[in-house]
């Protein structure tokens, strides 16, 4: 009697384990794209302000989109963002780092001072493995969610940067 009680839950069990064995790893990359880019390049921000912050941006040019698939976000240096539309030939993604932001941390041996301090943010982890010139773009194509992985980026400064600072005598 007691086996008979025991096989409805051990099928219930196998069932949800079977389940959930499809969903490891449903991110591929496509190797061809509707959408044809230009050369995509990012820079790096820093606020002038003091603990205002500061972040990179990604510029991908879009030079032809036949199906005029939207762009939805980017993977990017171990981060993601949601892609903003500038016009119809540029979208850009737009990553903050922790560059120049106030940190405070109240040390003491009272217990409630330390109250307000934040936990240290962890890294977060990727979906996808790629090299720091490398991005993967997600987009919508039908109802279908596709991936395509776009190389050769390029660091680009401002102008400002690249003049070289003269000696004074």
């Amino acid at each position: 009697m007691k086996l008979l009680k025991q096989i409805p839950i051990v099928v219930l069990i196998s069932i949800v384990m079977m389940s959930f064995s499809q969903c490891a790893n449903t991110y591929k990359l496509e190797d061809t794209s509707s959408i044809y880019f230009g050369d995509v390049y990012y820079k790096e921000w820093l606020s002038e302000a003091r603990w205002s912050g500061s972040g990179i941006n990604l510029f991908i040019p879009i030079k032809t989109n036949s199906k005029h698939v939207v762009l939805d976000s980017v993977y990017f240096k171990k981060k993601q963002a949601k892609l903003e539309y500038v016009n119809d030939t540029l979208v850009v993604g737009r990553f903050e780092t922790e560059k120049n932001k106030q940190q405070d941390i109240i040390m003491s041996n009272e217990p409630y001072a330390e109250y307000g301090n934040h936990a240290p943010k962890m890294p977060e982890k990727t979906i996808f493995q790629i090299k720091e010139n490398e991005c993967v773009v997600s987009y919508n194509e039908g109802k279908r969610v596709m991936y395509y992985k776009i190389s050769g980026i390029v660091k680009k400064q401002d102008k400002q940067q690249l003049i070289p600072a003269t000696k004074h005598q």
